[in-house]
């Protein structure tokens, strides 16, 4: 196997019990790092240094990863446009911190006879938040609710 020292130093390529012989004279641990190499690769290190320097690397990379949410904004069969411009503001928001939006619109009693008008409404608010998203899925009856999932642009 090739030794490197504690220092990165390359001591040679050795026989295991050499190499731990080596580790133990100077109150180390024999670690293999490239096992599948040809020749395996073993680093002579204090292993808790370490193991505690690979959870510590493995935590700034979870803190660099992002996770997409998906966020949710309902609208109403008979809302009006100025209240559609504010729900699209706080939808485009949300769109360019990276997540996705369901957008929801609701049929309460007699409002099923307004499909017409929820499709209409869909329509101004993607419309609306056209700069920032994309529409995934169209507006589409799920029970009694019509409802939309945007993404944010790829082309950023």
């Amino acid at each position: 196997m090739r030794v490197i020292s504690a220092d990165g130093e390359q001591l040679g390529i050795m026989s295991r019990d050499e190499a731990l012989g080596l580790a133990e004279e100077k109150n180390l641990d024999l670690v293999c790092i490239a096992p599948k190499a040809e020749p395996p690769v073993c680093k002579i290190l204090d292993y808790g240094k370490y193991k505690y320097d690979q959870q510590k690397k493995e935590k700034e990379a979870k803190k660099k990863q992002h996770t997409t949410q998906i966020k949710e904004i309902r609208l109403s069969t008979f809302i009006e446009d100025h209240d559609i411009m504010v729900k699209a503001k706080t939808g485009a928001k949300f769109l360019k911190d990276g997540n996705k939006l369901k957008v929801s619109l609701r049929f309460r009693g007699r409002e099923r006879d307004y499909v017409s008008r929820g499709q209409e409404v869909m329509e101004k608010f993607a419309e609306a938040v056209s700069e920032v998203g994309d529409i995934e899925k169209k507006p589409k009856f799920e029970g009694r609710s019509l409802t939309m999932i945007l993404t944010p642009k790829s082309d950023r």
